[in-house]
């Protein structure tokens, strides 16, 4: 049997789409690794991050929602700092999509 063939640009149109609709969650983890000024990933447990913080909630076990993270991440919660002022609503959206899309599994 014989592959079907598939245009270059065809081809290159259909991964763009693949990666535009994975981009929230690319951008999410990035600023909950690394982009955020502290990182989540200092204090919070999340296993698709790969991190093991102990100050915050295991946010495995907690499973947020929406907008359970904007609220927090925005406001900031206890010893948490609130990054309404450093980060974009376009990031701070990204990043709850992100974990609530990580915990989800």
């Amino acid at each position: 049997m014989t592959k079907p063939f598939i245009p270059s640009f065809l081809l290159t149109a259909l991964l763009s789409l693949s990666a535009m609709a994975d981009e929230p969650f690319e951008i999410g983890k990035r600023l909950f690794t690394q982009g955020a000024k502290p990182p989540c990933a200092t204090c919070h447990t999340l296993s698709d991050a790969g991190s093991s913080g102990q100050i915050g909630p295991n946010l495995d076990e907690l499973a947020p929602t929406t907008d359970m993270v904007m609220s927090a991440v925005k406001g900031g919660v206890g010893v948490m700092p609130a990054y309404e002022e450093t980060l974009s609503s376009d990031e701070i959206k990204a990043l709850a999509h992100y974990v609530t899309t990580a915990t989800d599994k």
